[in-house]
Order: C-alpha cells, then sequence, then structure tokens
C-alpha cells in the first residue's frame, strides 16, 4: 500500500472520529447540533427545488437517508484529502480540520433554536479530529515502505529468522537509509490497519450510540407514557365491505404510512415543554400548552392525506383515523381579523406551511391531531401534535411537531416551498391508481380481477371506470364510502383474453369532474392524468 494511499486513510479514521465524538456530545447540545445533520438540514434548505424534486423522485421516502449517505461520501473524499496533505503540510492539514469545524460549527448555528452551545460538538470534534490524525500520520509514517514505490509483502517466520535473510534484510534497509528489516515493516503496516480499524470501529458506535441517545433521552419514554383522551366522537364503524380484495389497505398502518419532510433528523419535542402559540393578525393571541390540549374535546375522523410529489399512480399516499382536536374552535377563540386570509404553521425546525384561514375554519374536519390508529402520534410523524387538513395537500397543511401558528395575509408571507417554485394554494386533484395486477403481471386467460383506489378528498369519489386498451370504459364497482375525506376502493372483474393488453383508470368526484388525461409533473400543484399499466 503506498504512503499517500495510508495517509489518506488516516484522514478519513480522523474524520470518523470527528463525526463520532461530535455524536456524543450532540446528546447534550441539541440533536440537530451534530455536523452532518446540521451540514445536511443547510443543504435541504437551500439546495434548488429541482434538486429536491429529483431526490424525491428517485429516492422517495429516503431521501433524507440518500442525502445523509451522499454528505458522508464527500466529506470522506474530503478527509482523504486532508490525510494526504497532512504528510507534506501538517498545518494546512489542521487548517481542512479547522474549516469542517467552522463549516458544522456555523451550519448548527443557523438552525431554528440554536444557541451558542450549538456550535460545541463541531469544535469537539474537530480538535478530536487533530489527535487522531496526528497519530495515525505517525503510524503511517513508521509504516513507509522499504524501497521507494513498493511494499513487502508477509515475511514467513523462517524468512526473518536466518543469517542470510538478516544480511539481506540490512543491506537492503541500508540501501534506503532504513534501519528496519522488511518484517519489522510489515509488522508496522499491519499495526496501522489495526489502529485505522480500532478507530472506526470506535468511530461508528459513538457515532450510533450518540444518535440512540440523543433520540431516547429526548421522547420516547415521554411518548410510551402519553395515554390518549376518550374522545367526544368516535369515527363510524368501518364498513365490512370497505377493503377490496387485491387493493392496498383501506387503513394504513403507521409503520407503512410515507414521510416526507424537511427534517435530516426526526425532531424530539418533549410534550411537557410543548406549547403552540396561535398569534398575529388576531384579537386575542393565545398559547396552548400539552395539559391544556388534552383537556379540549377530542373526535376521531378518518382522513386520507396525500404528498403533492405523488406521481401518476405512485404511493405518497396514506389513509388513517386521527385523534385531534378541531383546530376551528382554537382560531375561534383567537379571533382572526377579517383579512388575515393565510394561517402560518411552523414547526420546531423552523419549517412553514400556509393554510388558507377560509378552509380551518369552513366546518371540515381539520384537526390539530395527537393521535394515529389509536395509538399517539409516532414521533417520525409529528409527535407530539400536528396538523391535518382534509382535501389539502400536505405542503400547504400538514405540518409536523407543530408549534406556532400566525395569522398573516398570502400577500405579506411565503411559506417554506413557495419561493421554490409551488404554488400557495393546492387542493388535492382528483386521482385513481390500479394495485392489482401489477405492471408486467402475467396473468391466465379468463376472469382477472382490477382493484384499486381513487381519491378526491373533501370532494368524494362518485365513479370509477376501466378502460382495457383502446375499448369503451368500463364502470368498476365501488366499496362504501366512509366520507368524503377518505379515499375510496374498487374493483372489476375483467374477463381477459390471451395476448398482451394495457389498463387505465380515471374517476370522477362528486363535483361531475372526472380526472384529466393529460399527463403532468407534480410541481407546482399536484400531477395529472390517468394511471396506467
Amino acid at each position: 500500500m503506498k504512503s499517500s494511499i495510508r495517509a489518506g486513510l488516516a484522514g478519513v479514521g480522523a474524520a470518523g472520529a470527528a463525526l463520532g465524538v461530535a455524536e456524543l456530545v450532540a446528546v447534550l447540545a441539541g440533536n440537530r447540533s451534530s455536523p452532518l445533520v446540521a451540514v445536511g438540514g443547510v443543504v435541504v434548505d437551500h439546495v434548488p427545488a429541482a434538486v429536491k424534486d429529483f431526490g424525491i423522485a428517485v429516492f422517495g421516502v429516503h431521501d433524507k437517508t440518500a442525502l445523509l449517505i451522499g454528505t458522508g461520501l464527500l466529506l470522506a473524499a474530503y478527509a482523504f484529502g486532508v490525510g494526504v496533505l497532512a504528510r507534506r503540510r501538517w498545518w494546512l492539514a489542521v487548517g481542512g480540520i479547522g474549516l469542517f469545524g467552522l463549516v458544522g460549527a456555523v451550519a448548527a448555528g443557523t438552525r431554528p433554536g440554536a444557541g451558542a452551545v450549538a456550535a460545541v460538538p463541531s469544535l469537539a470534534g474537530a480538535a478530536v479530529a487533530v489527535l487522531v490524525l496526528r497519530h495515525l500520520i505517525t503510524a503511517a509514517e513508521k509504516a513507509g515502505p522499504i524501497t521507494a514505490g513498493e511494499s513487502t509483502g508477509p515475511i514467513a517466520a523462517g524468512e526473518k529468522a536466518g543469517p542470510a535473510a538478516a544480511g539481506e534484510d540490512a543491506g537492503r534497509a541500508a540501501a534506503v537509509g532504513d534501519p528496519r528489516t522488511p518484517y519489522r515493516i510489515e509488522r508496522d503496516r499491519r499495526r496501522f490497519l489495526r489502529e485505522v480499524g480500532v478507530v472506526a470501529l470506535v468511530s461508528a458506535v459513538s457515532g450510533v450510540t450518540g444518535r440512540m441517545l440523543t433520540s431516547w433521552r429526548a421522547v420516547t419514554a415521554a411518548r410510551e407514557d402519553v395515554a390518549l383522551p376518550v374522545p367526544a366522537e368516535r369515527a363510524p364503524a368501518l364498513p365490512a365491505t370497505v377493503q377490496v380484495n387485491g387493493a392496498v389497505q383501506y387503513v394504513t398502518p403507521n409503520r407503512d404510512f410515507y414521510r416526507i419532510d424537511t427534517a435530516i433528523v426526526t425532531p424530539q419535542v418533549d410534550p411537557s415543554a410543548w406549547e403552540l402559540r396561535i398569534h398575529g393578525m388576531v384579537r386575542n393571541p393565545i398559547t396552548v400548552t400539552w395539559a391544556d390540549l388534552l383537556r379540549l374535546p377530542m373526535v376521531e375522523r378518518y382522513v386520507t392525506i396525500a404528498c403533492v410529489s405523488n406521481d401518476v399512480g405512485s404511493d405518497l399516499i396514506g389513509n388513517a383515523l386521527w385523534l385531534g382536536t378541531p383546530i376551528k374552535a382554537l382560531l375561534d377563540l383567537a379571533d382572526p381579523l377579517p383579512e388575515a386570509d393565510q394561517a402560518v404553521q411552523r414547526s420546531v425546525d423552523g419549517w412553514t406551511c400556509g393554510t388558507p384561514t377560509a378552509v380551518l375554519r369552513d366546518g371540515r374536519d381539520a384537526l390539530l391531531a395527537i393521535g394515529m390508529n389509536g395509538e399517539p402520534l409516532p414521533v417520525e410523524h409529528g409527535f407530539p401534535a400536528r396538523m391535518i387538513v382534509p382535501g389539502l395537500y400536505g405542503y400547504v397543511s400538514a405540518c409536523k411537531w407543530i408549534t406556532e401558528i400566525e395569522l398573516t395575509r398570502f400577500a405579506d408571507f411565503d411559506a417554506y416551498w413557495v419561493p421554490r417554485g409551488w404554488s400557495a394554494q393546492a387542493p388535492v386533484k382528483t386521482q385513481s391508481r390500479i394495485d392489482t395486477p401489477r405492471a408486467g403481471a402475467v396473468k391466465p386467460a379468463g376472469p382477472v380481477t382490477v382493484a384499486g383506489v381513487a381519491w378526491a378528498t373533501h370532494r368524494g369519489i362518485a365513479k370509477v371506470e376501466v378502460q382495457v386498451d383502446e375499448g369503451p370504459w368500463q364502470t368498476t364497482e365501488l366499496a362504501p364510502a366512509v366520507s368524503v375525506d377518505t379515499w375510496r376502493q374498487w374493483s372489476l372483474t375483467w374477463p381477459a383474453s390471451a395476448g398482451r393488453h394495457t389498463l387505465r383508470v380515471r374517476a370522477t368526484d362528486l363535483d361531475g369532474v372526472t380526472q384529466t388525461p393529460a399527463l403532468a409533473p407534480p410541481a407546482p400543484d399536484g400531477a395529472t392524468g390517468w394511471h396506467q399499466v
């Protein structure tokens, strides 16, 4: 192994040690103060909208994981270069580590709610990186090759013991001014690799432990202690025929529910310290604590929510039983001014979305939700409280980890996604999807069940039709509708003939509007087109 490669590995090992220590320090400083997380958050906030759209389209719910992996790979390349530089220009390498620490510290300081302590993990990690790099570079230099440009292979025990071998070793070493034998050089090389491995192992354990402690320390125990209140109004019982064979589960399990947001790490909000402030253009600003919220009347409602990034036929949509208090009652207490046409919701991590004030007060089941499918909100879905607004895409309504509602005007404030090219107001479009058969499926000729879901939240589905090849549209059998705020399942028995076929689906909502066949991407206000397999 060449000396430059060993030096590069020393740099990567030092960077790993820095990240591991930073994660442990972040347990005390706050989970968004970790340099990798803080820098990732800055990237999410400032990357062009087209890049974000590409990430969601390619990686879906794993977009943040892909970002963290990509950031880690870039950091590894940078650290490799710093290690190579350290062989010749030590103080320049120290400056490179200092730059790494400064970038992380500044990024952490820009996170919402960050204080001076947010810089500590990055700076502590940089300090440790300098010490580890110095040690590993020294070890790498000891493992230098006995002749320029080549490395020695393993030396058998018999080879190092004989006087002839010893004399030959001494002669070769003297020729390059190195008093060590090839055996000792090989031993030093193996020691260097062991030390790099130990640093990597300790760094990984430190990083994982720090991340787990941060999560556990914050809310896991608190969430387990939450006892959901008995709802004043329960959701109606689901009809036995609401589930159609071949369609997705009518109620999406929490573990399978889609998650699209800008949080690099899941915000950890202790309910005992949580509060919701409603202010701005109101006559009576109010603050609601967790204890206050639990005393308010709660209702259960089945509501289907969808991400605006959901392509035609995709699965960034889910239906759940939500428990919450009607947001209209809270807004009525705050008494918004007539000109306050936008309710800006803010998450604990600073993310914003803007919902038309009129929509939150028009009688629909817009909820400040604390429960999902019979349990407290999962942390990744907004614990302790989030917004659920039927009929609007999530980016203009479904604020998770909510801590603030500011009444303002659309003319005065653009929420997070609006300056990035998305529409300020985005009602969910009528859509339908074929769940079975899948594209490319092979079925025997004869009766084939075609089934799926359709949705037009807060308008409801009146009809779903399927077209086989270029034939006439056939009306499907609809499962019962639980409410206009949920998706509806459908099915059709198709007498399939031998050969290759194309199936298409379209839905008509209760307003009599049939979804358009015109294909359009999700931006700026939702995808359109007919799903086909």
